[in-house]
This record gives structure tokens, C-alpha cells and sequence, in this order.
């Protein structure tokens, strides 16, 4: 082999090893309301996440707040449920809901409403 096809190959090994690869369990993951839960499973687990589960729910409880609109339960379980799995996933805590949630790797942010990620 050539001494130029040599240093070719070795830089590139150099650079595949420095390169930080992003394991598959270090994506970015939000977790969402499904869309196929029926709304008053979603209220109930929405109801749960915003008192007894510790979610942070303020950014969709009134007209003003960033997360409000759309007004649809689906829309405001999405951001309890994120809420909740952001804060609680390292300390036990799923994505569940009793399978009223699930796991996105695609920012369901929009607009004003920002979907918090912690790695």
C-alpha cells in the first residue's frame, strides 16, 4: 500500500476515534400523549402528572402561558407528561401513564411552547 493511501487510512481511524459516536439510549427523547388514548384516560393521567406526579404543569394552566394553545387535553397531557418523564426518568420514572404516553425522538416543541430535554 502506498504511503499516502496509509496516511489517508490512519487519519480517518484517528478521526472515527475522536468523533463522539451518540449511542442509540443517548438520543434526545420526549414523551408525548399517545394519539390513540381516548381523552378521558388522557385527563386521568393528565390529572395525575399535574398533582400527585409532580409535574411542572404552569406552562399550560392559563390562557397566557406558552404552552396553552392548542387547548385540547391531548396537546396539555403532552407537556405534563414531558414534564414528568424530564424530571423523573433517571430516578425511576417512565413514560407510561398506564399506555396513555410514548416516546419521541422528534421535538414536539411549536411555536412559544418549548418541550424541555434533560440528558
Amino acid at each position: 500500500m502506498s504511503t499516502f493511501l496509509m496516511r489517508i487510512l490512519l487519519s480517518l481511524l484517528v478521526l472515527a476515534l475522536t468523533i463522539p459516536q451518540q449511542s442509540e439510549a443517548e438520543s434526545e427523547q420526549w414523551c408525548i400523549a399517545d394519539e390513540q388514548t381516548p381523552d378521558d384516560e388522557l385527563q386521568a393521567a393528565l390529572d395525575w402528572a399535574c398533582s400527585k406526579g409532580g409535574a411542572d404543569c404552569s406552562k399550560m394552566q392559563q390562557e397566557n402561558q406558552p404552552c396553552f394553545l392548542p387547548n385540547t387535553i391531548r396537546d396539555h397531557a403532552s407537556v405534563a407528561f414531558n414534564s414528568y418523564y424530564q424530571t423523573y426518568k433517571h430516578k425511576g420514572g417512565s413514560c407510561y401513564f398506564k399506555g396513555a404516553a410514548m416516546i419521541t425522538e422528534l421535538d414536539p416543541s411549536h411555536g412559544s411552547c418549548h418541550y424541555e430535554y434533560k440528558p
